[in-house]
């Protein structure tokens, strides 16, 4: 059996719907997750979906993903600009790495423009909402050669 994707989602994510709904839209994390585990479905795929406020149990589910996970989605949210850790752990993790912003951080003040997720990743979904989690699945798929349905 195929192991499952981890989806990992960083600091105030949590209040997605509530907090800047103007940039980040009305869609819950709840909402978030049940997009991405039906859309992990079409291909086969299995989804441990989390989220931390914490950056220690962040950096711990990355490596934990090394011999748990086929492979990593990630909104670091604010540590995608500032956490050197993170990167590490992505990179001595050995997957493949999908980066998903529900905003497009290069349409937004400066110090958003650096990723250190980036500089890891496999590719990079910003801008489309929520919708860019789904588009994350179908691009971890095609990274895993799973064939499953088309983009929704």
């Amino acid at each position: 059996m195929q192991k499952p994707v981890y989806v990992l989602n960083g600091p105030s994510l949590n209040l997605l719907g509530q907090r800047e709904p103007h940039i980040y839209g009305t869609t819950t994390l709840s909402d978030i997750e049940n997009m991405v585990t039906a859309r992990a479905r079409v291909h086969g795929l299995s989804v441990q979906f989390r989220q931390t406020n914490h950056e220690g149990h962040m950096i711990d589910w990355v490596i934990e993903a090394r011999e748990k996970a086929c492979g990593i989605i990630i909104n670091g949210a604010a540590w995608t600009h500032s956490s050197i850790a993170l990167m590490d752990a992505l990179k001595a993790a050995e997957l493949p790495v999908i980066e998903v912003h529900l905003s497009n951080p290069y349409a937004r003040e400066e110090f958003r423009h650096l990723s250190y997720v980036a500089k890891v990743a496999s590719g990079v979904i910003c801008g489309l909402g929520a919708h860019g989690y789904v588009l994350a699945v179908d691009a971890l798929a095609m990274k895993l050669n799973i064939t499953g349905g088309s983009s929704a």
